[in-house]
Order: C-alpha cells, then sequence, then structure tokens
C-alpha cells in the first residue's frame, strides 16, 4: 500500500464526444489532482484529458480536497476510489479531555470490502487508535500525481 499526503484538487473536466449517432455530446469526468496551485491542477488536468479526446477541454469545476492522505492499491484490480472519514480519539494535554476528530482519506479499491481491508492495511503502523466513520464510492476516474522533476523529490 502507496500512501501520499500532498495538497489534492478535485477537477471536472468537460470533454466534447462522438456519441453513437455521430452527434456531438459533453461529458464530464471527475479527477484528484496533486497540485500546488489551482492553475497548476487546472493545466494538470486538462493535460490528462488531452489523451483520452481530441475535442474541446474545459475545467468544468475545482476545488480543494480535503484529503490528507491517498491509499493507492498495488492490487490492479482496484480501479475504484473511495472516500473515507476515519474519526481518531485525541485527548488534550491540559484539559484531559477526548475529543473525535474526523481525518479524511482516499482509498483505491475494487469493492468497498476490499477498501476497509486497504485502510486497515494502510493504518497498520499508525499509533493512532480511529473508526471508520463512513466510506462510499466515488465517481473519481483517476487520481493523477505530480509529476516528480529531477530536482523534486517524491513524498511517501
Amino acid at each position: 500500500m502507496k500512501i501520499r499526503t500532498s495538497q489534492w484538487y478535485e477537477v471536472k473536466v468537460r470533454t466534447s464526444e462522438q456519441g453513437e449517432e455521430g452527434m456531438l455530446k459533453d461529458k464530464t469526468t471527475p479527477y484528484v489532482v496533486e497540485a500546488c496551485t489551482f492553475s497548476d491542477a487546472e493545466e494538470i488536468a486538462i493535460e490528462e484529458a488531452s489523451d483520452y479526446t481530441a475535442g474541446a477541454i474545459e475545467v468544468a469545476d475545482i476545488k480543494k480536497a480535503r484529503y490528507i492522505d491517498v491509499f493507492f492499491s498495488e492490487d490492479t484490480t482496484d480501479d475504484r476510489w473511495y472516500k473515507t472519514t476515519l474519526q481518531h480519539v485525541i485527548v488534550n494535554e491540559k484539559s484531559g479531555k477526548e475529543k473525535m476528530v474526523n481525518a479524511h482519506h482516499l482509498v483505491q479499491a475494487s469493492s468497498l470490502q476490499k477498501a476497509v481491508k486497504n485502510i486497515e492495511k494502510a493504518m497498520q503502523g499508525s499509533m493512532l487508535d480511529y473508526t471508520i466513520a463512513n466510506i462510499a464510492e466515488t465517481a473519481f476516474l483517476d487520481v493523477i500525481i505530480k509529476k516528480v522533476s529531477e530536482d523534486d523529490s517524491e513524498t511517501e
């Protein structure tokens, strides 16, 4: 399981594709993109979409994602993405009170059951106690990782 912590953006790209009857049909495809800025995320998503279409490409929506980590599976059959909310118990050192904190993650899996297994695998080395509060399949086509240049170093 590969875990990546970064700044993520949800980008919806609208493309025009030729339908079965020869008519142009708009299609909106959602991606999650690793980027430093909105403009970087937009550029990366357009570049990705241009590999799959020859028609017009437009960014229909872009927003910062609240994911702390993205859990990438090494299993090639894991082709879906699940939004996950993990709840952690945090203890205030001064007051001694416990507080529940939500952390949002994306996990790659082939089914809901496999997503739970992948979360457990990713959290195996963590010292934090957690509860899976929510898990839901997304419509994301792909998670696009920022290309690493020779000057950059990849963090995992």
